[in-house]
């Protein structure tokens, strides 16, 4: 702890034990504790009854001088204004210099990355090593019903109905949602659970467990997706690798879904979006679409005479 986060030791335990009372996962809480902190640093031991709405601004233009993307300073933003909200709840404090503050702007209609069917297989045939079972699984989930990392990271074993063929998914806002199991995923999710390694802790029940015997952690399954998407995209020159992250799979999910003819609700439905505008995103059309799509358009008048049109 260094010295100026000694001088906010009452403040930021409380905000601690409210992120957890308020059911924030454990990588939400480290994040924005992460954040709350660095801003801290810059207050120089001033008291956060003290601190106005420019000394939260300044904090956030500094951050933009760093170059940070526009999503990475608004979440900074918004952990700011949840440790102000926190402590105005629990009466430490009567004013929250954060709030009004404007967001970024960021790309909303930027099209989304993914990957299409054939090289989604590619993707997973490229899967590999000693725990294939368990990360196949895992990037099955994600690919084929839309998980986020943080939901199969929450995964117990409890949450899959064999019978039913039904997952029963926590999300985003402390959401339940249940998704059906595709009849080609199960088998794969069933082989998993079944090869599924010894957890450290006998009371363990999340349904995948790391080498080290805990729960896999939303880090470890990005790292896996990182190694795999590099063994994926081997032999592809720097200069044309795209952007590939675990994210990207669930947006091939959406993708994939809306092409095969889905409607916007069901979509919104499977990936636990609560606004449909969030769906939206999804919508994208490539050019070649475009083309099949007009060239379906038919005439039925007859058609005049080009020399007639001049």
């Amino acid at each position: 702890m260094n010295d100026s986060e000694s001088d906010y030791v009452e403040e930021l335990e409380a905000f601690l034990i409210w992120m957890k009372d308020a059911g924030y996962t454990a990588y939400t809480q480290k994040s924005y504790l992460a954040d709350v902190r660095e801003f801290l640093e810059g207050l120089n031991s001033k008291p956060l009854g003290s601190v106005k709405k420019l000394h939260v601004v300044s904090y956030l233009t500094s951050v933009r001088e760093r170059g940070v993307s526009d999503a990475t300073r608004n979440r900074k933003h918004a952990s700011i204004n949840c440790l102000f909200k926190a402590l105005i709840e629990l009466e430490l404090l009567s004013v929250n210099p954060a709030a009004g503050i404007k967001k970024s702007k960021t790309e909303k209609n930027r099209e989304p990355v993914y990957l299409d069917e054939g090289d989604l297989q590619r993707f997973l045939s490229a899967i590999d090593g000693k725990y294939r079972s368990r990360n196949l699984a895992v990037f099955l989930l994600m690919s084929y019903m839309g998980l986020r990392v943080g939901e199969v990271h929450t995964l117990n074993l409890s949450d899959y109905n064999a019978e039913r063929r039904l997952l029963r998914v926590f999300g985003k806002g402390r959401k339940w949602r249940n998704v059906p199991v595709p009849e080609d995923v199960a088998p794969y999710l069933e082989q998993a659970m079944k090869e599924r390694l010894t957890p450290w802790r006998s009371k363990e029940e999340a349904m995948f467990i790391s080498q080290k015997g805990r729960r896999l952690s939303i880090r470890g399954i990005q790292g896996i997706a990182a190694h795999t998407f590099g063994r994926f995209q081997k032999g592809v020159p720097e200069a044309h690798r795209r952007s590939y992250s675990s994210h990207k799979l669930r947006h091939s999910f959406a993708t994939m879904l809306l092409r095969k003819g889905a409607d916007l609700r069901t979509v919104q439905e499977l990936l636990g979006h609560s606004s449909i505008q969030t769906t939206t995103v999804y919508t994208h059309i490539t050019s070649r679409e475009k083309e099949e799509a007009m060239a379906r358009l038919q005439i039925s008048m007859p058609m005049m005479e080009v020399s007639a049109i001049k």
